[in-house]
């Protein structure tokens, strides 16, 4: 009967201990109830408490947590059924708020970001859904930390992780997408076509000035020549004219010989004549061939009488 007693002894003490010492981990914190009432949080580490009087409420925990947002079937504005899923990261700031404000924390924050995705992709067409996550992931953080500031909780981050459209849908996005390529392709090569026929006709257009510059250039050089050669006839003719108004017959002989010549120049540059017939008056030309030497030795002799008779110069 003694042993019973003790035994009884050493169980109700180690209770009392069990009560009286209470050591929180890190990370949690402990609210602690007074009578069923709330009075303080316990924060890490060793506390001590009045056995039977105060006792343990709930046992929150402080670290980021991560709640898995499951997949539902969300209509957005232009009536196109998406499938969306998701995940909420969130953390407990105050203990009792997160304790005592809300009777189950995580399937009120799990139905309250389910209910702001419907919400959100709900007043956004389709393409814009799929092309603007970023923008849809800081709506429901604004909407979803603002809900459940009075919870005690931070919301820190809300990720869509998918955007399922229907397969059908997806089919017809992707061929609409291969025509948009095709479009543009279509377009660059329009374009790289128009780029190549100016390019073309600016060349063109500069060959031709400078054709036309050469053409010019050369003209003006043909007509200079010309030119030069009319001075050179109107010279060599005036001389003859000189010639013959003093009475030298054979001037005469080579202003006829030399147009003698030309004709027969022509005649043999012709591309109809094979054979050459010389009359008989061309054997008279080597007459004025003769006239032209005699020509020129009268005029060298003139020229050195003219140089005889210059008077010697005065001592």
């Amino acid at each position: 009967m003694g042993q019973l007693f003790a035994l009884v002894v050493v169980v109700v003490a180690v209770i009392v201990l069990a009560k009286l010492v209470r050591i929180v981990p890190q990370g949690y914190e402990w609210t602690v109830e007074r009578f069923g009432r709330y009075t303080r949080t316990l924060s890490p580490g060793l506390h001590f408490l009045m056995p039977f009087i105060y006792g343990i409420g709930r046992k929150m925990n402080m670290m980021e947590q991560v709640l898995d947002v499951p997949s539902q079937d969300v209509i957005t504005k232009d009536n196109a059924v998406v499938r969306v899923d998701g995940v909420v990261f969130y953390q407990v700031l105050d203990a009792a708020k997160a304790a005592y404000e809300v009777a189950n924390l995580e399937q009120a924050a799990l139905a309250l970001v389910m209910t702001n995705i419907r919400t959100v992709l709900g007043s956004m067409d389709l393409d814009e859904s799929l092309s603007q996550r970023d923008a849809i992931n800081a709506k429901l953080l604004t909407v979803v930390d603002e809900a459940t500031h009075p919870w005690g909780v931070k919301v820190n981050r809300i990720e869509i992780k998918d955007i399922a459209p229907p397969r059908d849908l997806v089919d017809s996005m992707a061929r609409q997408m291969k025509a948009e390529r095709e479009k543009r392709a279509n377009i660059l090569e329009a374009e790289g076509f128009r780029q190549a026929a100016v390019l073309k006709a600016d060349g063109e257009k500069q060959s031709a000035i400078l054709a036309a510059e050469g053409k010019k250039e050369a003209a003006f050089r043909e007509a200079e020549a010309r030119i030069r050669l009319a001075e050179a006839e109107a010279q060599a003719t005036k001389l003859v004219s000189d010639a013959i108004a003093n009475g030298n017959i054979n001037a005469l002989n080579y202003f006829v010989a030399n147009k003698y010549v030309e004709a027969l120049k022509e005649m043999a540059n012709s591309p109809n004549q094979k054979m050459l017939l010389l009359p008989m008056e061309a054997t008279g030309i080597l007459g004025s061939l003769a006239g032209i030497a005699e020509l020129a030795k009268e005029s060298l002799g003139q020229q050195q009488g003219d140089t005889r008779r210059v008077p010697p110069p005065v001592r």
